[in-house]
């Protein structure tokens, strides 16, 4: 039998040992909490922005959400939590599955929502939105019929007076160029569904003539009456009245449909290609989706090219992904004349504070599908020395790769 001793002893013990565990326990799970927010490996950031880019998703609503949440985008009830962050999609949200209305009706809620917040949901079109408001079905799934009401329920939302039709034409465009802050000299990145063609006729002035020419077409295809759908009626192509400029932009090497940056094969070329396109366009990368890998986001040429379609959609069978760009702004530190450090003057807050002296920092669009380049407008900003970060991710259900990281010295 023990001593009242040896039980003193072996409860000291026991209470140790369970004290070590919970300190462990509360370690480990603080250190991998996401997102430090506003500090880096420079110190202290004076400005933050996330970006999450995500590709096809061809009707599927449940994989659309597990992805916006795995990106802390959205919680359980689908409302927007991101914040200040800006959320693109590249387009085919239509075709192959059954829930493609869901999907836009979200992206329209998550639209207004980030708003209020400060972020932003930026909208392509794809190949696919072009081939249902042409009349061209082969893609659509009898389900997905079934959930517009039936087939002339679906044709009157795709009108361009329509709910679906209208949304289209004002808030989704065939290409965006998206600034990483609005500060002077700061990066943009290219959004388009397929790949842009170095050779495109149309290419310049970007963003704004290729936008243009797709909502001229758009419009043209979404005027009633609307093409009978193919099958089961013979397809009716084009619509009427198409100028050379629109079929260039439908056809096979045009931004909607070519794959040339995801699938040549010489490197070389491609990387010839990329840094043509980044000076003419001034960008710093080109996104799209169209061409799927099921196993990962591909990078080609040192991020410069990044294809983000990873068959999210159950239609697949592909992996859960999205890029992710975190670009940040620390100022650097100077010696004063008696040999300290002295600290550049900053003064950034959120754009929804409610501060007076805050910086006031806003992200606008021109309007419609014309407006493509995304304005950014600022009254109070930075001013000095800074050290300017990017870094790009490919976020997976489980884990995340490091894609590219970037940074320079700059003056503002």
């Amino acid at each position: 039998m023990r001593s009242p001793r040896d039980v003193l002893y072996m409860s000291i013990i026991t209470s140790f040992f369970i004290y070590l565990l919970y300190s462990r326990w509360n370690v480990s799970t603080s250190i991998i909490q996401p997102d430090v927010p506003n500090k880096g490996p420079h110190g202290k950031h004076a400005f933050r922005q996330r970006l999450i880019a995500v590709g096809d998703l061809h009707g599927d609503i449940s994989n659309t959400k597990k992805v916006l949440q795995m990106t802390k985008l959205i919680n359980a009830k689908s409302d927007w939590t991101g914040g200040q962050d800006i959320l693109v999609q590249t387009g085919d949200i239509v075709d192959r599955g059954a829930n493609a209305l869901d999907i836009y009706k979200l992206m329209s809620k998550l639209r207004s929502q980030s708003t209020d917040h400060g972020g932003k949901v930026i909208s392509i079109l794809g190949n696919h939105e072009f081939m249902n408001a042409i009349g061209d079905w082969r893609y659509v799934t009898e389900d997905d019929i079934r959930v517009f009401g039936g087939t002339k329920r679906r044709q009157e939302a795709l009108a361009k007076d329509g709910w679906l039709g209208a949304e289209w034409l004002a808030n989704y465009s065939i290409t965006a160029s998206v600034p990483l802050s609005p500060f002077p000299r700061s990066p943009k990145l290219s959004f388009t569904h397929g790949s842009l063609r170095p050779s495109y006729e149309d290419l310049l002035p970007y963003p704004s003539k290729i936008n243009e020419i797709g909502k001229s077409l758009l419009e043209k295809a979404l005027t009633p009456p609307l093409a009978p759908p193919f099958p089961p009626y013979p397809y009716s192509g084009l619509p009427e009245g198409h100028t050379y400029e629109e079929a260039e932009l439908y056809s096979e090497g045009g931004p909607l449909w070519w794959r040339g940056l995801a699938e040549r094969e010489d490197e070389n070329e491609v990387c010839q290609w990329a840094d043509d396109l980044k000076n003419r366009l001034g960008v710093r990368r080109i996104i799209g989706g169209h061409t799927p890998n099921f196993e990962q986001i591909v990078s080609r040429c040192n991020g410069s090219i990044i294809i983000i379609d990873t068959g999210i959609s159950s239609a697949y069978g592909g992996v859960l992904s999205a890029m992710e760009i975190i670009y940040t702004l620390t100022p650097l530190k100077d010696k004063n004349n008696n040999g300290h450090d002295r600290q550049e003057p900053f003064l950034i807050r959120s754009p929804a504070s409610s501060d007076p002296d805050s910086a006031n920092v806003q992200i606008r669009e021109k309007g419609d599908m014309e407006g493509t380049e995304q304005e950014i407008s600022t009254e109070k900003g930075l001013k000095g020395r800074y050290i300017e970060r990017e870094e790009v991710h490919a976020i997976y259900e489980r884990r995340s790769t490091l894609i590219a990281v970037e940074e320079r010295e700059l003056m503002l």
